[in-house]
């Protein structure tokens, strides 16, 4: 049973959609760049198919680079029809397409992207190791997994807010206290993936970049 639950999630996300891109745009602004370049980084010049889970109403779209193929998914209407009008209005001829779909179980080919990415979006979901599994799933061998989030501190001052701030967060739809153990046990239980990067974004480390690489076949993490 998770502390979360996909319907509460729904409703929440539904409530932002309106003034999202408003209170958030400018606070999630630099872990979006830096989620994008590396990306980008690993697809190189001639670009790749890139997944964005939780693409919300689309304000990281424009930044991606037209040689690299989007797809987006988001499990909150109202924030997808926002992203829909976005790439309208701009143009956006590198995004493939926008789909309604559950991060824990999506419509997609196994092994069909390059790069999955996720901004903010592990702390969002009621089961983190199921959809993690899945992003490993519809990656290619040796794609990347890209996270961005808030990674709750283990002790201290911080720990002790984030617990107690917890029950409100919950209630807007995400885990202040989310712990980094988190995804390195479940990295170690998948036994197919490897933590090449783990880095504290500007201006204050409050957020985190994460990336993993799928190994191929019978390669075995170090």
């Amino acid at each position: 049973m998770s502390d979360l639950d996909k319907r509460g999630v729904t409703r929440a996300y539904a409530a932002w959609a309106p003034i999202y891109d408003f209170v958030f745009g400018k606070v999630f602004a630099t872990g979006r760049g830096e989620a994008i370049i590396a990306a980008e980084r690993h697809c190189g010049a001639k670009g790749g198919r890139i997944l964005e889970v939780g693409v919300g109403t689309g304000i990281s779209l424009p930044s991606y680079s037209p040689a690299n193929r989007i797809v987006g998914v988001d499990l909150s209407e109202p924030m997808l029809r926002k992203a829909q009008e976005r790439v309208q209005t701009l143009r956006l001829s590198h995004v493939d397409g926008l789909s309604v779909m559950d991060a824990e179980r999506m419509a997609l080919p196994d092994q069909s992207f390059d790069v999955v990415v996720a901004q903010f979006v592990i702390t969002t979901v009621p089961h983190p190791e199921e959809t993690l599994d899945e992003f490993a799933r519809v990656l290619k061998p040796g794609g990347e997994i890209i996270l961005v989030n808030h990674i709750g501190a283990e002790s201290g001052p911080r720990w002790l807010f984030e617990l107690c701030f917890s029950p409100i967060a919950r209630r807007l739809g995400w885990r202040p206290e989310f712990s980094f153990s988190r995804l390195s046990n479940w990295a170690a239980r998948h036994g197919g993936v490897q933590m090449v990067e783990r880095r504290s974004l500007p201006p204050l480390g409050n957020f985190t970049l994460i990336r993993f690489a799928l190994l191929a076949t019978g390669q075995k993490a170090a």
